[in-house]
């Protein structure tokens, strides 16, 4: 992350408390994917396949 990326963010209405918060976030997701890769941990089998293409759900207030 640079500082243009940062500058981009600002830009973009974020405050320095949500870039911060997010980052904390993203690095420890990163962090834990990174352990899970290193044990062989395997996927919950609740857990759907993508398929490698992303999809956004937006959930009701009844879901």
């Amino acid at each position: 992350m640079s500082r243009a990326d940062i500058d981009h963010l600002r830009s973009m209405g974020l405050e320095d408390r949500a870039i911060h918060d997010a980052t904390q976030v993203i690095s420890f997701f990163n962090y834990i994917n990174r352990i899970a890769d290193a044990l062989g941990i395997e996927l919950e089998t609740f857990v759907k396949d993508w398929g490698g293409e992303w999809e956004t759900t937006v959930l009701s207030a009844e879901d």
